[in-house]
């Protein structure tokens, strides 16, 4: 099963509201994936664990996987697209 990760600046609320909205709907679409909530500060050490990540703050680290779109899931405002785009990936 692959992994994403979702950092946001504490880990807490917003990246915690991510994830657990795109469990939700990775779920409800049958797609299987571990989906965990980070803070930024660890990203990097999680990173080397993960298959894909779900941005919703900006970091100055290089991330070497696939990065998506964590607003989209915050807004609503191109959610469906930014989840068939993980779906994509996750099935790849």
């Amino acid at each position: 099963m692959k992994k994403i990760i979702v950092a946001c600046g504490s880990g807490v609320a917003t990246s915690q509201t991510v994830a657990s909205k795109l469990d939700k709907l990775l779920k409800g679409k049958g797609v299987p994936a571990q989906v965990e909530a980070v803070d930024i500060k660890s990203l990097k050490h999680h990173v080397k664990d993960a298959d894909a990540y779900v941005s919703i703050v900006k970091t100055k680290d290089q991330i070497d996987i696939p990065t998506f779109n964590g607003i989209a899931f915050l807004t609503g405002m191109g959610q469906d697209a930014e989840l068939q785009k993980i779906i994509d990936f996750l099935k790849a």
